[in-house]
């Protein structure tokens, strides 16, 4: 029998070397209460991640629901700009402190901790993966009903931390409507299911246009998929997002908070009740 060459601590699969399934789970900061945890992921960056986790957060909190948001994609951070947290994190003797938005949402990201925003983070994957760690057990997060992990791209060492260290209670995955894409989110949700995690969820992002004028819809990118997607892997909730300019302005502003984005009411409807 050929011995086992991968490291278990970072490898989702499950072997002959393996005798018992290893528990790799993170505690969570003794301060802290989260009631569930929600990963936003994406085959792909450039699909709308980001302002699908601040979208999903802000309507929960619109529903009273106290929400967080732990911004993992931590070498392309975008949260704390698009709700305008420009002041960093402190410290006392129960950890980390994160900031909130306007709204009460509580927010932690690497660009909350750097003197420098605009300055590259050039690490590893094992030490990416522990900073995200760290954002789970470092910091005081106090009492969250629902927290909202933003995921890097992909399908590597964060995420498959993520999947391992935190409690995850379901998984949204977010999509733009190119094959391309619509192949590559199929990825995500398969590793979703490897790692026995629900997939609430599907967002199609950038789904289609709709006239101002004549009220129209156009699928700029092509016809989409996701519901073929969807139905394969039995996944109920499927949310398409318009093209909107105005998304991005917002998002760039700050103003992630003014944003109305009925399109996600089903989802969010989903997450209420999970």
């Amino acid at each position: 029998m050929a011995e086992c060459s991968h490291d278990c601590s970072s490898c989702g699969k499950e072997c002959s070397e393996r005798k018992e399934r290893q528990d790799f789970s993170a505690p969570l900061n003794a301060a802290s209460k989260v009631g569930r945890v929600i990963a936003v992921a994406s085959g792909k960056g450039g699909v709308g991640k980001s302002f699908v986790t601040a979208m999903l957060a802000v309507m929960a909190a619109r529903r009273g629901l106290k929400a967080a948001i732990l911004d993992a994609d931590i070498t392309g951070p975008s949260i704390p700009k698009a709700f305008n947290l420009a002041c960093g994190a402190f410290q006392d003797e129960r950890g980390i402190l994160p900031p909130c938005s306007n709204m009460g949402i509580k927010v932690m990201s690497l660009n909350l901790l750097v003197k420098d925003p605009a300055e590259p983070v050039v690490w590893r994957g094992p030490v990416i993966a522990g900073a995200v760690k760290q954002f789970w057990t470092d910091v005081c997060w106090e009492d969250v009903d629902v927290m909202f992990v933003d995921m890097p791209p992909g399908t590597g060492d964060v995420p498959l931390t993520v999947f391992q260290s935190l409690p995850v209670d379901g998984v949204v995955v977010v999509a733009s409507p190119q094959e391309l894409v619509g192949l590559i989110v199929e990825k995500s949700i398969k590793m979703a299911e490897m790692m026995q995690k629900n997939v609430l969820g599907i967002v199609e992002n950038m789904s289609f246009f709709k006239c101002p004028g004549c009220g129209a819809r156009h699928d700029i990118f092509g016809r989409s998929r996701v519901g073929e997607i969807a139905a394969r892997h039995g996944i109920g909730t499927v949310c398409r997002l318009p093209i909107d300019p105005g998304f991005a302005a917002a998002m760039d502003a700050g103003a992630a908070e003014s944003i109305e984005c009925p399109d996600l009411l089903p989802l969010v409807d989903r997450l209420c009740a999970v």
